[in-house]
C-alpha cells in the first residue's frame, strides 16, 4: 500500500510539473521565444514513462514492502529544492528548452550559485525515487540512460544560453 501511495504521489506531481510546464510554454511562446533542442525532447519524455514502468514491474517482482525512511525524506528535501528552482525561473521553468532573445539569463535562487540546478535535481530524483523501495535494477538502469540523455540536454541548453 506504501508503494501505491508513493508512486501515485510521485506521477501526480510529474503531472502537476508538465502541466505547470504547459502553461509557462504559452507564455514564453507568446513572447517570442524560440525552442531549442526539441529533437531530443521525445527520448526524455520515453525515458521518464520508461523509468516508471520500470520502478512498477520491478516493485511487482520483489517480496519486500519495506521501504527506507532515509531516502523517503531525502526525496522530499529535493521536492523542496525543485520548489525553490521552479520559483527562481518562474515563467521561465519548462521542461522543454527556452530563449526569449534579449532577456537577460536568470541569476536568483540556487542560479546565483549553480548553473544547471535543475538537472542536479532530476539525477538526484531518478536514482533516489526508486531507492525508497529497494529498487536498485531502476536506480541503476535509468540512472545511466539519465546521464547519457542529460549529456545531450545540457550540450543544447548551453548553445541556447549563449545566443
Amino acid at each position: 500500500m506504501a508503494f501505491i501511495l508513493f508512486i501515485t504521489f510521485v506521477i501526480l506531481l510529474r503531472i502537476g510539473e508538465l502541466i505547470l510546464s504547459k502553461r509557462n510554454e504559452r507564455w514564453l511562446l507568446m513572447n517570442n521565444a524560440i525552442e531549442y533542442g526539441h529533437r531530443h525532447y521525445p527520448f526524455i519524455v520515453a525515458v521518464h514513462v520508461l523509468f516508471f514502468i520500470s520502478m512498477i514491474v520491478e516493485y511487482a517482482t520483489l517480496d519486500t514492502t519495506s521501504f527506507s525512511i532515509f531516502f523517503l525524506v531525502s526525496y522530499f528535501i529535493l521536492i523542496a529544492f525543485k520548489v525553490w528552482i521552479i520559483a527562481s525561473l518562474g515563467k521561465f521553468w519548462n521542461t522543454k528548452i527556452y530563449r526569449i532573445s534579449g532577456i537577460p539569463l536568470i541569476k536568483k535562487g540556487p542560479y546565483k550559485y549553480l548553473k544547471h540546478p535543475n538537472y542536479m535535481t532530476v539525477v538526484a530524483e531518478i536514482a533516489i525515487i526508486p531507492l525508497v523501495f529497494d529498487l536498485y535494477f531502476t536506480a541503476i538502469i535509468f540512472s545511466l540512460l539519465n546521464l547519457v540523455i542529460l549529456y545531450v540536454r545540457i550540450k543544447e541548453e548551453n548553445k541556447a544560453l549563449q545566443i
